[in-house]
């Protein structure tokens, strides 16, 4: 860690920002990110602007300077070194009583100011401004750090100068539509960054015998957006293929391919690109693949203190299974991703199987499953397994080979984590179970299933009081104990700030370690009904108690409570 990395871990930690074995972490996945730490955890939403220039104002004796009441631009050009700037994550303000004035979220960063002084050939000074006015002043001047891109900003005579890039880098020069398509190529580039802005999961691309519609997938359920007359159908759909390198030609069958969609010289999103050729033309399905949300704590995912303690507690172990399940679009993935995160640090070898890999993880050994070329998950797993791994991720346990082989893994000193599409914790134990895995293996190598679902939040700024009586309560799941000790019930309103009501999401959880007694009942051949009984007893909350849990602390509404553990 270098000097200045462990001054700033230093006050952090004494101020109680983040405690020193996180810092730890995060100052080695900086130095894989390439980034220095404050600007990392700045981007991963550890830290927030304000508060933090307070924090170094106070310590320091710095005052916070505005940044915008300066133009850099207006420097001699030899004073702007790029390089510096990007390797930094500094900008060079102004020249006053011979010195060059350097703004600066972190004035632990001294070898910014010594290599500013040895280029420019200038006594340097810092001057402290916050982290995020910082970054977007950069991205101004030069496009430097990607996390200041404003979306909003992008006006639409620009979209059509957006790149798609693939994953070497090279433009899309040589296969951007001829002129006569021109408006497609806005019209799509405006549907992408919209996507964006929404916080969209999904874009559906549908062609109708006398229609055309677009749809975004907004916490959850699908909004039509547009509805481009029918025919545009084709040129849509070929301009899509094209970005997604796929073949043009082809219309018969499905096909699958990736979009990165570069918005400036350092910011790309990735898009999940399927067709599926049906009556009226191909639809096609994109599902943006979002970084950020691997990186989220486990704190903002919504797990209860005792669950997420469960969590900790399982990903702590040195071996065993970790099996998360639910149905698609549960948020599997970055409940997976989330503990990969914990678990990524300098000492321990981790290895996925994915199909596909969604989000690149710095310092993760990611493979991404090709059947047809022979890799498959068994084939993979029994690779990882000859290559001193610790920690091992399998995308999903699909058949009986795959299974006893993640097992294997588990009673053999790695921990494994996978995910399995069950409705509930207790039924992934009896999945299981009739694939063929000896009851026995599932008992000694299962330690924790946690299952979920993703339920919509309401919007802090309109939600209003719906008045229930204790009856209607208790014949939705409360007890009397909850109904005694009183609880507000909201509903959804809708404003400008939300969707319908809505804004994000929250996860809803069953988080069941596998006990003794729930290993006795596996081995004695016990139905899901009966491990869920026993779960029960033991206090784990099921998803319905914890999604009623959420609508009593005001973090949704009953009707989404209904929506997502209705069966």
């Amino acid at each position: 860690m270098s000097d200045a990395n462990s001054a700033l871990c230093n006050l952090l930690s004494r101020y109680g920002v983040l405690n020193r074995e996180e810092l730890q972490i995060y100052a080695f996945k900086a130095v894989e990110a390439q980034l220095p730490l404050i600007f990392f955890l700045f981007e991963q939403k550890r830290i927030q602007s304000r508060p933090l220039a307070e924090l170094l104002s106070d310590n320091y004796g710095m005052p916070i300077e505005d940044i915008g009441k300066h133009n850099p631009e207006e420097l001699p050009e030899q004073y702007r070194n790029e390089k510096l700037i990007h390797k930094h994550h500094v900008l060079p303000l102004f020249i006053k009583d011979n010195r060059l004035h350097i703004a600066t979220a972190d004035p632990t960063n001294l070898a910014a100011l010594e290599e500013f002084q040895f280029n420019c050939g200038m006594r340097t000074e810092p001057v402290l401004v916050e982290i995020a006015a910082l970054t977007k002043a950069i991205e101004k001047l030069i496009g430097g750090d990607s996390s200041g891109l404003d979306l909003g900003a992008i006006d639409e005579k620009e979209l059509s100068g957006i790149e798609v890039a693939d994953t070497e880098g090279r433009d899309d020069s040589a296969i951007m539509a001829d002129k006569d398509d021109a408006p497609i190529v806005v019209y799509i580039n405006k549907l992408l960054t919209d996507a964006i802005k929404k916080g969209a999961s999904d874009l559906h691309f549908e062609p109708y015998e006398y229609s055309y519609r677009v749809r975004f997938r907004i916490d959850g359920l699908l909004h039509e957006i547009s509805a481009p007359p029918v025919s545009m159908s084709g040129r849509i759909a070929a301009r899509l293929k094209v970005m997604a390198k796929l073949d043009i030609a082809e219309r018969r069958v499905p096909q699958d391919g990736r979009i990165k969609l570069r918005l400036s010289r350092t910011k790309a999103i990735d898009f999940r690109v399927s067709t599926l050729p049906t009556l009226w033309g191909e639809k096609i399905v994109m599902r943006i693949l979002d970084s950020s949300s691997a990186q989220l704590g486990i704190d903002v995912l919504g797990y209860e203190p005792e669950q997420k303690a469960l969590y900790m507690k399982a990903l702590a172990q040195p071996q065993g299974m970790i099996l998360v399940t639910g149905p698609t679009g549960s948020g599997k993935t970055v409940s997976l991703y989330t503990g990969l995160n914990i678990l990524n640090t300098a000492d321990r070898n981790i290895a996925t199987a994915e199909d596909p890999v969604e989000i690149n993880l710095p310092g993760i050994n990611q493979v991404q499953v090709n059947p047809k070329a022979g890799l498959t998950f068994p084939s993979a797993l029994r690779a990882f397994l000859r290559q001193d791994p610790d920690v091992v991720m399998v995308g999903e346990i699909r058949d009986l080979e795959t299974a006893e082989i993640a097992i294997k893994a588990a009673q053999t000193g790695h921990l494994v984590l996978s995910t399995l599409h069950t409705n509930s914790a207790a039924e992934t134990l009896t999945r299981l179970l009739n694939m063929g895995v000896p009851s026995y293996n599932v008992a000694s190598s299962v330690s924790l299933i946690i299952a979920q679902r993703l339920a919509r939040r309401l919007c802090s700024h309109c939600k209003a009081p719906e008045p229930i009586g204790p009856q209607q309560l208790k014949e939705l799941g409360y007890t009397e104990e909850q109904i005694a000790a009183g609880f507000t019930i909201y509903k959804p309103v809708g404003c400008d700030a939300c969707t319908g009501g809505y804004k994000g999401r929250v996860g809803i959880y069953e988080v069941m370690p596998i006990t003794e007694r729930l290993a006795k009942i596996i081995m004695e051949g016990g139905n899901s009904l009966d491990i869920a009984a026993q779960a029960g007893r033991e206090g784990v909350k099921n998803l319905r108690q914890s999604a009623l849990k959420k609508a009593a602390d005001g973090v949704t509404s009953l009707v989404e409570v209904e929506r997502v553990t209705a069966f």
